[in-house]
């Protein structure tokens, strides 16, 4: 993983609700394997999160400058003034906001492939305590990665070559409601592009639309959900998103367009390559089963909920069944 430019800034706010104070480092991150080590454990925290958002850029404007200031360095390759530049503006948001505490905000410039990243973060430190050589023991800091609310990844390649793409940003929407992460959208500079949870579950649909007009059986298709699941999944902790090619030629490899065609000829509205969401992912399986002319299918998501399971008495019980069902139920009493 090539790091191109890195540097971190700190912002000093305090939860009494003295003002926010920057201090600016006049000088990068030095190539190292401390540095490389300090990107890799930021990326494997931030794709380990789920409720990402996904978006692309506001008109550039005084009120959304970051892209601005971001097509000046990819011109002009100063990386401190662009940062500098941005830290300043993200100092100003946070002290407009008052909900936020500072930390260290890390700028970093980065190559994954043939892929271009720019990482921006707000990392804390935790307490914690060390070991000397001597055995004796002495507090220390360190930056604790599990604790990151603050943070946006913008794919500098699919920018600069597709700018029609509304996914080339990804940011941590928080667990502590919008109010609180907002300001740190503005600061990017982001709206919403993709529904991640909802084009998820949109091609989980066209999955299962497809296992149904393939009359899988039941070990396929448990097979084939396997590898859906696993696939997305990779890919979510990667921070790379579902290819729907790809993913074809794995559900099927004796046709691998199979899947990607009849998504095609459906017209479910997907984009070639969408966003995982491991939370939408970690909700879905399919449980099957036939028997005596009955063949019963269903999402284990909506067990307990649709779908009530009586273990002892080996029954199931269906609620809001499918108009088209009841419909020909109806004519069957008739």
């Amino acid at each position: 993983m090539p790091i191109r430019h890195s540097i971190i800034h700190q912002i000093d706010k305090k939860p009494d609700g003295s003002p926010a104070v920057l201090h600016v480092s006049d000088t990068e991150l030095v190539e190292s394997q401390a540095t490389e080590n300090l990107l890799n454990d930021l990326n494997v925290a931030y794709n380990a999160k789920t409720g990402k958002g996904w978006g692309f850029f506001h008109a550039q404007s005084g009120a959304f400058p970051l892209s601005g200031w971001l097509q000046d360095f990819v011109d002009h390759g100063n990386f401190i003034e662009f940062s500098t530049t941005a830290a300043e503006h993200l100092t100003k948001l946070m002290e407009e906001s008052n909900l936020s505490v500072g930390g260290h905000v890390l700028f970093a410039h980065y190559q994954q492939g043939l892929t271009e990243y720019l990482v921006i973060a707000m990392l804390q430190q935790s307490e914690s305590v060390t070991v000397n050589a001597d055995l004796s023991v002495t507090p220390s800091k360190h930056l604790d990665f599990g604790n990151i609310h603050l943070a946006a990844r913008i794919n500098l390649s699919e920018w600069r070559n597709n700018p029609q793409s509304r996914q080339y940003i990804s940011y941590l929407k928080g667990a502590k409601g919008r109010k609180a992460t907002d300001y740190f959208r503005d600061f990017i500079g982001c709206q919403e592009g993709v529904d991640g949870p909802g084009v998820t579950r949109t091609l989980l649909k066209a999955f299962s639309d497809f296992v149904t007009a393939e009359d899988l059986h039941e070990d396929s298709a448990r097979e084939k959900t396997d590898t859906l699941v696993n696939y997305s999944m990779a890919q979510a902790k990667l921070g790379e998103p579902i290819t729907l090619d790809e993913l074809s030629e794995l559900i099927d490899e004796d046709r691998p367009k199979a899947f990607y065609d009849f998504i095609r000829n459906k017209d479910y509205g997907l984009s070639p390559e969408i966003p995982a969401d491991k939370r939408t992912l970690n909700q879905f399986r399919r449980f099957t089963g036939r028997a005596e002319g009955m063949s019963i299918s269903f999402e284990a998501h909506l067990l307990g909920d649709k779908i009530e399971f009586d273990e002892i008495g080996g029954t199931l019980t269906l609620r809001n069944l499918p108009t088209q069902l009841t419909d020909q139920l109806k004519r069957a009493t008739v």
